[in-house]
C-alpha cells in the first residue's frame, strides 16, 4: 500500500501538467504564428459545441461506470463505481501510458470488497473488451478511408509511421488472440507458456510473479465461462459507448469552431485518425501521454483544420477537456476514498 500511495499521491499531478504545457509551449514557440489563437471567437455555436464535448466525457464515464457494474454483477453501487473509475483514470493519468493503471484498479476493487481473484477477473475482462473494440474498429475504418487513417505525408510522424502503426496493431491483435484463447478455451496454456519462457536465466527472477499472473488468468477464465450473451452484449455496448464518447470530444470541439468547414465524412475521418493515433499514445513513456498527446494531435489532425497553426491550441483545449480533469478529480476523490475503505472493514462478496 505504501508503494501505491507514492504512485497516487496528489502531488504527482504537477508533472504531467508541466510536461503537457511545456511541449505545447515549445511547439508554439518553434512554429510561432500570431494567428495561432485567431480561430477562437465566442458564440452560441462555440458554447454549444464545447458543452457537447464536455457532455461526451460525461457519457464516457457513465459508460465505464455502467460497465464495471455489469462486470461485478452490480456488486458496486453507482457511488462506488464512480470512485473506482475516477481513481482508475487518475492512476492512469499519473503513470506512463505503457504502464497504465491496471494494478491500482485491481486494488481499488479489492478494497471495495471484491476479492483479489475476482477483482483481477473484472479488470482483465474490461481490458479484453477494450482490445476487442480496437481490433474491430480499425480495419472497418481502414476499409472506408484507406491510407487516410494515417497522418499526412508532411507530418513529423510520416517517416515509417504507417509501418509502425501496422506493427502496433499487429501486436495488439496477437495479444488479443492470446487473451481470447486463454480466457475462453485453454487458460492452462498461458500458465505453461509463461512457465516455459521464464525458465530463461535472464527472466527467471520474475517467474514467480508470472505464475501468479497465470493463476489469475485461470480464475478469470472460470469466472467468464458461464456468462450469457446478454452479459457480453451489455458489456460491449458500454465499451463502444465509452470509447465513442472519448473520441467525439474532438469532433464536437471541431464543430464548435469549424462547423462550416467540415463534412460528415470529415467527422468520421477525425474519429478514424484518433483510433490510429491511440497506438502511439498506448506506448507513451510519459504520465498519461503528456507531451506526446499534444504532439500527435497536431500531426494527425492538423491537416483537417482550415489553418494548421490552430492545431496546437486545439490540442491544449482537447487535453483540458479530456485529461486534466481526471488529475484534479482523482486528487479530490482519493483522500476520502482512502479514509472510507480503511475505516470500514471490507466484506468480500461473491460475484455470481
Amino acid at each position: 500500500m505504501d508503494d501505491l500511495r507514492k504512485v497516487l499521491r496528489p502531488g504527482r499531478i504537477v508533472y504531467p501538467v508541466l510536461i503537457g504545457i511545456g511541449v505545447a509551449s515549445w511547439m508554439l514557440y518553434k512554429n510561432f504564428d500570431k494567428d495561432a489563437f485567431s480561430f477562437f471567437a465566442w458564440s452560441w455555436a462555440a458554447a454549444a459545441g464545447l458543452a457537447a464535448a464536455m457532455l461526451m466525457m460525461v457519457v464516457r464515464d457513465l459508460a465505464y461506470m455502467y460497465r464495471i457494474r455489469i462486470l461485478t454483477n452490480n456488486q458496486l453501487s453507482w457511488k462506488q463505481a464512480f470512485q473506482v473509475i475516477m481513481l482508475w483514470e487518475f492512476s492512469s493519468a499519473v503513470s506512463p501510458s505503457i504502464v497504465g493503471g491496471t494494478g491500482p484498479a485491481i486494488f481499488f476493487l479489492y478494497k471495495e470488497g471484491i476479492n483479489t481473484g475476482k477483482s483481477t477477473a473484472v479488470i482483465l475482462t474490461a481490458i479484453f473488451l477494450d482490445e476487442v473494440f480496437f481490433i474491430l474498429m480499425v480495419p472497418i475504418l481502414y476499409l472506408v478511408f484507406g491510407n487516410n487513417v494515417f497522418p499526412p505525408d508532411e507530418s513529423s510522424f510520416s517517416t515509417g509511421i504507417q509501418l509502425a502503426l501496422i506493427i502496433g496493431y499487429g501486436v495488439i491483435f496477437l495479444y488479443t488472440l492470446l487473451l481470447t484463447y486463454t480466457l475462453f478455451i485453454n487458460p492452462y496454456f498461458f500458465k505453461w507458456l509463461l512457465s516455459f519462457i521464464f525458465l530463461l536465466p535472464l527472466l527467471r527472477r520474475w517467474r514467480t510473479r508470472m505464475r501468479k499472473l497465470a493463476n489469475q488468468m485461470i480464475i478469470t477464465s472460470n469466472e467468464l465461462k458461464d456468462k450469457t450473451l446478454i452479459y457480453w452484449g451489455k458489456a460491449f455496448f458500454a465499451t463502444f459507448l465509452s470509447w465513442t464518447g472519448r473520441y467525439w470530444v474532438v469532433n464536437f470541439m471541431f464543430m464548435a469552431f469549424f462547423m462550416k468547414h467540415l463534412s460528415l465524412s470529415d467527422h468520421f475521418l477525425i474519429y478514424a485518425r484518433q483510433l490510429t493515433m491511440w497506438i502511439i499514445l498506448l506506448v507513451s513513456p510519459t504520465p498519461g501521454g503528456s507531451g506526446v498527446a499534444e504532439l500527435v494531435f497536431s500531426d494527425f489532425l492538423g491537416d483537417l483544420l482550415p489553418n494548421a497553426v490552430w492545431a496546437v491550441p486545439l490540442a491544449l483545449l482537447w487535453r483540458l477537456l479530456s485529461y486534466y480533469p481526471y488529475l484534479f478529480i482523482g486528487a479530490v476523490v482519493l483522500p476520502g476514498w482512502v479514509k472510507r475503505v480503511y475505516k470500514e472493514k471490507p466484506v468480500y462478496r461473491k460475484i455470481d
